[in-house]
């Protein structure tokens, strides 16, 4: 048997009530609980695209994942355009390395120059433009 908090949207197991007591933890809210709730909630997987929310009844319940804040979404902007960066100047420093040794091919030179001016979009990527981020296209 358990304690669901639906303030908390937690569950406590009973065993350990003195000790969430002691440590002052303990909720003032809450409704008992038997194990197939709790292994609904804390055993298994969410569905797909949901959170354990606390339900309007005090129970738990499965709610839709809210989308993520523009802040949120710049951050995941930021990283993309770091490892694109990070790509670009793998293969840059790859083709760099061929030409200065004198090896390199028309077609690699070529390349070089993509990969360069693709990096510089990049990097000039206004990422708190974010959803409205126009990608630069990958050289082939």
């Amino acid at each position: 048997m358990y304690f669901y908090s639906a303030k908390e949207n937690q569950f406590y197991p009973y065993e350990l009530k003195q000790n969430y007591i002691n440590a002052g933890s303990w909720p003032d809210d809450g409704i008992d609980v038997d194990d197939s709730v709790y292994s609904e909630f804390v055993g298994n997987m969410p569905p797909e695209g949901k959170i354990r929310i606390s339900g309007n009844n005090g129970l738990p319940a499965w709610g839709d994942i809210p989308p993520p804040t523009k802040e949120e979404l710049q951050q995941q902007a930021e990283r993309k355009k770091q490892s694109l960066l990070n790509r670009a100047d793998t293969q840059i420093m790859r083709l760099e390395r061929i030409i200065k040794r004198n090896i390199a091919t028309n077609y690699e030179i070529n390349r070089l120059d993509n990969w360069e001016l693709y990096s510089i979009a990049l990097s000039r990527l206004d990422c708190s433009k974010v959803p409205n981020i126009n990608w630069p296209k990958k050289p082939e």
